[in-house]
């Protein structure tokens, strides 16, 4: 496993423009909230579904990098687990339209803001 400043000097390096890093600030997390709306949608028995076990793995290997961050993504991905119980409940028969249209418009405003930065995308 890198280091977490080896991962995050990478990705400081193609983010340093303001406006690329409010774009990112707003899509990644858009994107990470697609993904276990994605995996939420996939039924595990004695888990619930694979968002569950997903964010448990996740949590683990944030806890093994950094605390902090390990907190900052235990919060997160529990706030997703309910935006994800709540877009399936409301949206169950478009549930995948409307994970894929955000998934993609967020998608396409990391691109757009690594435009604007000028430097292609890392990781």
């Amino acid at each position: 496993m890198r280091p977490l400043n080896s991962l995050m000097d990478e990705y400081s390096e193609s983010h340093l423009h303001p406006q690329n890093i409010i774009i990112h600030w707003i899509c990644v997390p858009i994107i990470f909230l697609c993904v276990t709306g994605f995996l939420f949608m996939i039924s595990i028995p004695m888990f619930g579904n694979l968002a569950i076990l997903a964010l448990l793995f996740l949590t683990v290997y944030y806890f093994m990098l950094s605390k902090t961050l390990w907190i900052g993504m235990l919060v997160w991905g529990l706030i997703c687990i309910v935006l994800d119980f709540y877009i399936n409940f409301h949206f169950y028969g478009n549930r995948f339209e409307v994970f894929a249209g955000l998934f993609i418009a967020a998608w396409i405003g990391q691109f757009w803001g690594h435009k604007i930065e000028g430097k292609k995308p890392s990781f």
